[in-house]
């Protein structure tokens, strides 16, 4: 299953990158996220893991898959029976900054988890976005 959220934000690229690539931080300006841990030190960079606590969902461990700094990151948390990959974009537009979170859900348990938990992923990205926005542009 997969899941995508888009929201245009008055701020540059540059100020939001850095608050969404600070994933430390989430907890402080989303309340989606309970609390992180990163399990390395250092900028974000592919092969960073972090342990991440969130209301109605199971912890879950991500590591990067994929990153271009000021643009985009990729992670994947697995367990049985399921991949999840979690995409972070970031675009300067003439509008603004379009940031887009994108969740995928894939396995043999991923459909059922995908559509057991379909609103809480749809509330929970389309939050992060909106709180992404009201942090930046404050």
């Amino acid at each position: 299953m997969r899941f995508e959220h888009s929201a245009t934000i008055n701020a540059p690229a540059d100020r939001v990158w850095a608050v969404f690539s600070d994933v430390a931080r989430w907890p402080e300006w989303t309340p989606t996220v309970d609390s992180v841990e990163r399990l390395d030190e250092g900028a974000l960079r592919v092969g960073a893991r972090t342990r991440i606590r969130q209301p109605k969902l199971p912890v879950a461990v991500w590591e990067v898959t994929e990153l271009k700094d000021g643009e985009y990151f990729e992670w994947v948390s697995r367990g049985p029976g399921i991949k999840t990959t979690g995409g972070h974009r970031v675009v300067s537009t003439p509008e603004g900054t379009v940031v887009t979170a994108t969740i995928i859900q894939e396995g043999p348990l991923g459909w059922l988890f995908g559509r057991l938990y379909a609103g809480l992923t749809r509330r929970y990205i389309a939050q992060e976005a909106a709180s992404l926005k009201k942090v930046t542009e404050a």
